[in-house]
């Protein structure tokens, strides 16, 4: 995986508007947008721009299957990657290919499907139940293995290893500064108000925070006393060299998926087969979660190991002028699940030969951000006047990126909000309303 690289500012603010905590999709979207509103911005990443799931995962842009809850926002970020006012303009890859569930021989596919249509038809989709025979011409030279699908001929993908940087660098020229390695280790309060943030550059003077950190908001915001229901599992891709002849339809199909890269290659991993590590927070959050592992059992991999012991390490309180688990983990490198790409290969290459001579380019892992009812949280915390959170995408982040960023930046803004964010409060979980909030290196 090679990322685009984006360049530092040299040198800190020493007070902004607005700094915004993570340098994934929705930090930089929603940086952009707070920019382009006139504000200052100052985006602190703690590791690189774009360097954890928003540069690891498949590169989907999709209303297919999603939440209901979240359609109106999907529908938004496909605006806003296709809009030359927004992101069209921008090299992050973005195209319309189309992207196909097949429901191989399971008629409980076809069923859920169904339902799924049944449970957005207002706002209408383009999505529709496809017939074995609408699934060859789509997706050509199958083995025969789809009897039918669903597709929407409206979705599609960007490039993951320069969407996110490109956005950052278009936030940077309307303003916004950018700073990669420096962790933001606490927030500053000033008569229960938040006043600013102290990063292990230094303090910059801020009115308001978003946190779009991904898998690390739960131990920040717990060093603040917010108590966010949110755990990780862990996805494994790889990448392909180009492939002549391959479809340009993007599939997901029984132990495989597939997006055409831009450069002919593939990206390639499955639709069923997360790694759920357990950890010491699979037990703290066995309560919020148990309803979520019962329904998705079958999608996810339970696995202890080293994660346990390494999680268990990692410090959950400090002060402004210690050196905090941010620090310590630049960037989450988890190492892919051999075994799901292998088997990947193999159901790839048996239900499309064209794939049978694919090589390899690299393969990485990605930790994902995963929230009991598997809905975001985009919208201010209640107890900490001036902090905002944009978090928990539970592997929808990248394509729903562009209008998580706008709809948090509307909403820091106090602009009328592009969708309802009702669905997305943090006080829905019961969890996060209790707990006394605190910020080291308070005055006042």
């Amino acid at each position: 995986m090679q990322l685009r690289e984006v360049a530092s500012d040299a040198r800190l603010p020493k007070a902004v508007d607005v700094v915004v905590i993570g340098g994934g999709i929705v930090g930089a979207s929603a940086a952009w947008h707070l920019a382009k509103r006139g504000l200052s911005v100052a985006l602190c990443e703690k590791g690189v721009i774009g360097g954890e799931q928003s540069g690891r995962n498949w590169g989907w842009c999709r209303n297919t299957l999603r939440h209901p809850a979240e359609i109106p926002l999907m529908q938004q970020s496909m605006r806003d990657w296709r809009d030359l006012a927004v992101f069209g303009a921008l090299d992050t890859g973005f195209r319309t290919s189309g992207i196909l569930y097949s429901s191989g021989r399971n008629r409980n596919d076809e069923a859920s499907y169904d339902a799924w249509l049944a449970s957005v038809a207002r706002y209408g989709l383009d999505s529709r139940m496809v017939t074995a025979a609408e699934v060859a011409g789509l997706v050509p030279g199958g083995a025969g293995a789809a009897v039918g699908g669903l597709y929407t001929a409206s979705d599609g993908g960007a490039e993951p290893d320069r969407a996110t940087a490109v956005i950052a660098e278009a936030a940077r020229n309307l303003g916004a500064s950018l700073h990669a390695e420096c962790a933001v280790r606490s927030l500053e309060l000033q008569g229960g108000e938040l006043s600013g943030v102290v990063t292990e550059q230094g303090r910059i003077e801020c009115r308001a925070v978003l946190l779009a950190a991904g898998v690390w908001s739960r131990l920040f915001a717990g060093n603040l006393g917010i108590d966010l229901p949110q755990l990780k599992v862990m996805g494994s891709v790889m990448r392909t060299h180009p492939l002549p002849g391959g479809p340009d339809v993007s599939v997901a199909g029984r132990r495989f998926g597939w997006r055409k890269r831009r450069d002919g290659g593939y990206t390639v991993s499955q639709a069923d087969a997360t790694i759920f590590d357990i950890v010491p927070d699979s037990f703290r959050l066995l309560s919020d979660f148990r309803p979520a592992f019962a329904t998705g059992l079958r999608s996810l991999r339970l696995r202890i190991g080293r994660r346990f012991v390494e999680e268990a390490r990692l410090a959950r309180r400090w002060q402004a002028d210690e050196i905090t688990p941010f620090e310590q983990v630049r960037i989450a490198d988890p190492e892919p699940a051999e075994r799901v790409l292998q088997e990947a290969v193999r159901a790839i290459s048996a239900a499309y030969p064209v794939f049978a001579g694919m090589r390899i380019a690299g393969q990485w892992g990605g930790l994902i951000d995963v929230m009991p009812d598997a809905l975001p949280v985009i919208g201010p915390v209640l107890s900490i006047p001036g902090l905002f959170m944009a978090t928990g995408f539970s592997g929808h982040g990248f394509g729903i990126g562009p209008g998580a960023g706008r709809l948090a930046a509307e909403l820091i803004h106090g602009d009328a909000p592009c969708v309802d964010p009702e669905a997305f409060r943090l006080e829905r979980f019961r969890r996060a309303q209790s707990g006394s909030p605190r910020a080291y290196g308070t005055s006042g």
